[in-house]
Formats: C-alpha cells, structure tokens, sequence
C-alpha cells in the first residue's frame, strides 16, 4: 500500500489486454473519486461504478486531490478497478497534515513538529440493483452496497489516540442508492453509512468511555445538476458519528472534541471522456477544536481524475 504509484501502473499493464472500456457511459454521470477512492462526489460514494467500463468491459481510473482548510491540509492519491459495470475496487492513500496537534504537548504528549498522518483505504462496492441511466424514467434508482477497510499510521501522535481510546483500524459499511433524472438533468445520492471513525479515521475509531466505541448509521447526501453534457454542479452533506464528544464533556474539554458534518459546494468539469477535474469549497466544521480554538475549518478542494 506504500507503493502508489506502482500500483497505478501495474493496474494499467494489467488492463492493456483486457476488453478495455472504450466508453458507453454519459459524461460525469458516474461520478468522480472522493477521498475514500470510491466512485461518487468528493466526500462520499455513489450507487455509480466508477472508470468508464460498461457491461462486459474492464475499467481503470486514478485521481490525485488536494484539501486544504483553515488549519489542515489532506492530499489523496488513489486508483479504482471496475468489472462489468457491476464490481468497484478501490484503494486510495490519504496524506493528512496534522501540525496543529502539537497544541497538546503542553499536556504532556510528545507531538513531533509537522506530523502528518497516513491512511489506507480499501474498498469494494457491489451493484445489486437497478441502472441510473437505463432507469432514469423510473422511479427505481441504482443501488449499491460496499465496504471500506481504512488503516491509520499515526506517527508521533498515536499516544493521542491511545489516550482517546481510538484505534488505528477500522471497517466502514455503507449503501447508496443513485437515482438520475435525465431529462432534468438532476442526480440525487443518499448513502447510509455504518461507522466509528472519528473524521472519517484520521483520529482513530471508536473511543473509550463514556465516549462511543460501536458504529452506528449516519447519513450522506450528493446532489448535481448538469449545466452541460460536461459540466456539473452540486452539493454534499456528510453526516458523522461524533464519538468522542463525550469523553471531552467528561474531561473537562467541553466541546474540545467535538466532530461536525461536512458540506460542500462543487463544480466538474470534463474536458473529454477520459478526464475531470472537480473544484469545491469545503465546510468541515471543526476538526479537534480543543487544539484550533473552535476555528470553522473551512477552505478549498481541488481534484483531477484520469478514467478508462
């Protein structure tokens, strides 16, 4: 999982002699890579299979994102496979800048200068049910379930996460549906989500007492308008557990643990079937506030997607 961009390129080898995906689909209508790496808007998955395979075809697609809010930054480089339109494998390796977190050294941790921390995510995503462009003069939309392993390499703040009883791994569970309104030009996504990450795992899963250790369901909403055949616009809403707030409340931290949902507004762009580029503003709400003074961390989201 260290090995990125091999893994890229030995995904493309791999496809060179396959029924390789020419493409059948509408532009932008399968969505983009979000930080997870499966196929949808930028925060959250869509029911969509992401490349552009369609039936009986095999699809590639590799995306490279950058964030950066008031206080962080992440950067996201992944690649997905596809199979029939049908099976989404995905990996994608998040790269977080966690400088700020030094703020708890004063408390006696040992926080180095610049730590970032690392997470993998491999996931899978299976179509089960209904086509969103076969479908979309019907009321039935695409529906898809999957799952993310996500594994957290912490460095020096991992005795922060030993403290908050959060551990460095953890299984996300989630189905979407995807319902398309072509002649609207309109795509509507609900995903539920079954999960303990705290910021979707960058702060560990779980915590201990009195705090939230077992997942539970939150909600995540996408919807876009197509302004063209190659440009979309939209918005997210991604709800989250919200774990460790308690544990705060009980240590005398107040909402310093807070976790809020995260919103944005988008815009993509396909220049051709085998490109986009998706720029967004980010509302993440507070992200530690108890080492960022409660400062909104708020800011912009830039990525580009090469699909085949």
């Amino acid at each position: 999982m260290k090995h990125l961009p091999t893994a890229i390129a030995l995904s493309a080898a791999a496809l060179c002699g396959s029924a390789f995906a020419d493409t059948g689909k509408l532009l932008l209508t399968g969505g983009v890579s979000s930080i997870d790496g499966a196929a949808g808007g930028g925060l959250t998955p869509w029911a969509t299979i992401g490349t552009n395979a369609t039936e009986g075809e095999m699809g590639i697609s590799a995306h490279i994102s950058r964030a950066a809010v008031t206080d962080y930054q992440l950067t996201t480089m992944g690649v997905t496979v596809a199979f029939d339109d049908r099976v989404e494998l995905s990996y994608a390796q998040q790269d977080f800048n966690a400088s700020p977190v030094t703020a708890l050294n004063g408390l006696g941790f040992s926080v180095q200068n610049g730590q970032r921390i690392k997470m993998d995510v491999l996931g899978v995503k299976v179509k089960v049910a209904g086509d969103a462009v076969l479908n979309s003069d019907t009321w039935m939309p695409q529906v898809a379930v999957g799952v993310q392993q996500k594994s957290v390499d912490a460095g020096s703040i991992k005795p922060v996460l030993d403290f908050l009883g959060a551990k460095t791994s953890g299984t996300d569970f989630y189905v979407s549906a995807t319902k398309l309104f072509l002649a609207n030009s309109l795509l509507v996504n609900g995903t539920l989500r079954y999960t303990n990450a705290n910021q979707n795992g960058l702060v560990g899963f779980g915590s201990k007492d009195p705090g939230t250790n077992n997942a539970s369901w939150v909600p995540e909403v996408s919807v876009a308008y197509l302004l063209s055949k190659n440009v979309a616009i939209g918005a997210e809403y991604r709800g989250k557990p919200n774990n460790l707030r308690a544990l705060g409340m009980a240590n005398s931290l107040g909402e310093g643990l807070q976790e809020d949902a995260w919103k944005d507004v988008f815009i993509a762009w396909a220049p051709n079937k085998n490109t986009s580029v998706t720029l967004a503003y980010l509302d993440l709400g507070r992200i530690l506030p108890g080492v960022t003074s409660s400062r909104n961390q708020s800011g912009y989201y830039l990525s580009a997607q090469f699909a085949f």
